[in-house]
């Protein structure tokens, strides 16, 4: 019984998860999955790799995550379990890279610039 150690990252976020085979339960945070993400479409995100590869109910999951919000961190959870996913299996590599979920999506907010009310906002020009 191999356990399986990923990461995934997305914007400021950071999840890490211990995957193993087991009956199916998503634990986030010492939490249950539902409790965690009280959303629907957020519980969707993190199901997405598990339901496309048809491997839903057969993995027990342990994730911590910390960072940023909670969409970041469906979606950096999202890509630890497809990273796992492919280290059980290398078949489901094909499908899961054609969905983009071993992609790091890298962007970041941008800083905010001294002198300037935002990153990139400007004061109101007055010619007189």
């Amino acid at each position: 019984m191999e356990i399986i150690n990923k990461i995934g990252r997305r914007k400021t976020s950071v999840a890490r998860i211990y995957m193993q085979p087991g009956n199916g339960t998503i634990t986030v945070n010492k939490r249950d999955l539902a409790t965690y993400f009280p959303f629907d479409l957020h519980q969707i995100v993190v199901r997405q790799p598990l339901a496309l590869v048809n491997e839903d109910g057969t993995y027990d999951i342990k994730i911590t995550v910390d960072g940023g919000g909670i969409k970041g961190q469906a979606e950096a959870i999202r890509m630890a379990i497809s990273r796992a996913l492919c280290e059980f299996n290398a078949e489901h590599r094909g499908a899961l890279k054609k969905e983009g979920f071993l992609t790091r999506d890298s962007r970041m907010v941008e800083r905010k610039k001294a002198g300037r009310r935002k990153a990139r906002k400007k004061f109101q020009f007055s010619k007189r």
